[in-house]
């Protein structure tokens, strides 16, 4: 799948509106009761960044972004506001924010990942898109220094470690993070009347899996 290691221009993508799509299949049984299933293990988010278009300067922008993508065809890097790191939005990235798992004494490469929790359930999300220059790296409450002890890569979310941690030592991270995504459409509609009248327009956006 093609994807283009750029992202989409931040102050555009500040005003979108958009979030987690789920996908659940409820059966309604003749005793009143339902069966819930579903057939994504991991939510899709969608945004319109049209609600982002603030001038006619932000619509060049916006074609000239959609033009070098040619539409859909290759997908983007995505900030999403409300959703860009692993601490709290008013906190600031911490190693030990997130538990990304647990050392063998044999494994030297994990992945990315954020929790999601509620009560007893978690959720925990794949990151594939980290940002670079903004990933940091610790083993049992100890921060761990970049290219000495551990390498990342930014077009897959894979930490590798220069040796593997020891068996039962947790393995944390923090990080920003954008979303994988692509234009859900091969055509943008503009109108410079129409802009200057309060109408922006329709630009929706999918996450896709990479």
């Amino acid at each position: 799948m093609g994807f283009h290691d750029v992202r989409f221009p931040a102050n555009l993508s500040f005003g979108s509106v958009g979030g987690p799509e789920r996908r659940t299949e409820v059966v309604t049984l003749a005793n009143g009761f339902e069966e819930r299933n579903t057939p994504w293990a991991h939510s899709r988010r969608r945004y319109d960044a049209g609600l982002g278009m603030r001038s006619l300067d932000d619509i060049e922008a916006l074609i000239a972004f959609f033009e070098a993508r040619q539409g859909q065809l290759f997908g983007f890097r995505w900030k999403d506001w409300s959703d860009y790191k692993t601490c709290k939005a008013s906190e600031a990235v911490h190693f030990g924010d997130q538990v990304i798992g647990t050392g063998d004494g044999e494994t030297t490469v994990f992945s990315l990942k954020k929790n999601y929790s509620s009560g007893d359930a978690t959720y925990v999300r794949p990151v594939t898109k980290p940002v670079f220059g903004t990933v940091r790296v610790g083993t049992q409450g100890t921060e761990m220094q970049e290219s000495i002890g551990w390498t990342v890569d930014t077009s897959t979310g894979l930490i590798t470690f220069a040796t593997p941690p020891e068996e039962g030592v947790s393995i944390t991270a923090g990080f920003e993070f954008d979303v994988p995504v692509r234009f859900d459409t091969d055509r943008i509609a503009t109108s410079v009347s129409s802009f200057q009248a309060g109408e922006v327009p329709n630009v929706p956006i999918v996450e896709v899996r990479v």
